[in-house]
């Protein structure tokens, strides 16, 4: 049995290693370092695949552990049932982390814009695809730089 110190590492290791990402979102108030405006000189259209993997693969590799664990100690005496329990715990374990172990993929729509910017710079930014956003070659935009991140409007 894990003893509550234990317990409570574990469980602030756990929370400590959750990550957010969160997507750009037009209608939300965020702080703006600089906004510049400037003319496109191409668009491209581009998809970008990413592997997804999965976040509960680990907690089912423990749920088969304790399972394969249970039912081992159902078998045997002394060294024996210690051994049993130490087998079932390594076969629930390794069953749980090799099923449903089929890569998955994510596609993203991305268009790539390259600007010439009023400053005299050119900047090539690749974005999320938006729908309600699109872009042309000789469109002006405004260019927001956000902090740690960029985003390109139309210009209104």
């Amino acid at each position: 049995m894990l003893k509550p110190k234990m317990f409570t590492l574990l469980f602030l290791c756990l929370l400590t290693s959750i990550t957010h990402a969160t997507p750009y979102n037009r209608n939300k108030a965020e702080p703006v370092e600089k906004v510049i405006y400037g003319d496109i000189v191409s668009v491209r259209n581009i998809t970008q695949k990413e592997l997804v993997t999965d976040k509960n693969r680990g907690w089912k590799t423990f749920g088969g552990a304790i399972l394969g664990g249970i039912v081992g100690n159902q078998f045997g005496k002394g060294s024996g049932r210690d051994i049993a329990t130490v087998l079932g715990a390594l076969a629930g374990g390794t069953i749980a982390s090799q099923s449903n172990n089929q890569p998955r993929y994510k596609q993203y729509q991305l268009v790539e814009l390259m600007i010439k910017q009023d400053d005299s710079q050119t900047v090539m930014i690749i974005q999320e695809k938006d729908s309600g956003m699109i872009f042309n070659s000789g469109d002006r935009v405004r260019v927001v730089y956000l902090i740690g991140r960029v985003r390109v409007d139309l210009a209104m």
